[in-house]
């Protein structure tokens, strides 16, 4: 997937982010990433490499990427600075926000590996496999990301689902994002709720 189309379907599925703008054709001064989004850890041509020890927790929602492994994403921009996240969910937080920057490089966990920790894979040469019965993460809708096609065949004959490429995958993403904080909102609100009633008993 060219990288400019992957911006634009980003901008176009955050559609609240493009509601806010009342004149496409007019700039603001102010144009560009708030500088709380702005990836914080320092320009590294070379983010790939290493990406777990450099890029431990997601930026969006503290999840370990180590324990997550298998779902976790790096969004490469073109000033070199770099988003590690823990899933297809928050990337497509990280595109929605970064909107002056230019993806050079997307990449993602490869289920078709072995390995204790996955390697990461370009999206572009990855297959999706969407809604099976694998676990999804920030997501009730899995989506599972295959070097191969032949082992994302493999996986959907014994969980179901559908192959999609990753243009298709970002989009259900976002599709599937206003369920998905819902339910991640409640059931944190509800851990919440028990770790308080359990420090009361205390």
């Amino acid at each position: 997937m060219d990288r400019r189309e992957a911006l634009k379907l980003s901008l176009l599925a955050g559609a609240g982010l493009v509601a806010g703008q009342a004149n496409a054709q007019q700039s603001c001064p102010g144009d560009g990433t708030p500088l709380q989004f702005t990836p914080k850890k320092p320009a590294d041509p070379q983010a790939q490499q290493n990406d777990i020890e450099k890029y431990p927790k997601c930026p969006y929602c503290g999840m370990d990427r180590k324990q997550y492994h298998h779902s976790r994403m790096l969004v490469h921009y073109s000033d070199d600075l770099a988003d590690g996240t823990c899933s297809l969910h928050c990337a497509a937080i990280s595109l929605s926000l970064n909107v002056d920057r230019e993806p050079k490089a997307m990449l993602v966990g490869d289920n078709a590996a072995a390995g204790e920790i996955k390697p990461l894979v370009d999206v572009d040469k990855a297959t999706f496999l969407v809604g099976s019965k694998l676990p999804g993460v920030m997501t009730a809708n899995s989506k599972v990301a295959y070097g191969t096609e032949d082992a994302a065949k493999a996986a959907q004959a014994a969980n179901g689902g559908e192959l999609v490429k990753f243009d298709q995958a970002l989009l259900l993403a976002y599709t599937d994002m206003s369920k998905d904080v819902a339910r991640i909102r409640k059931n944190r609100a509800e851990r919440k709720r028990k770790m308080m009633e359990q420090q009361h008993k205390g």
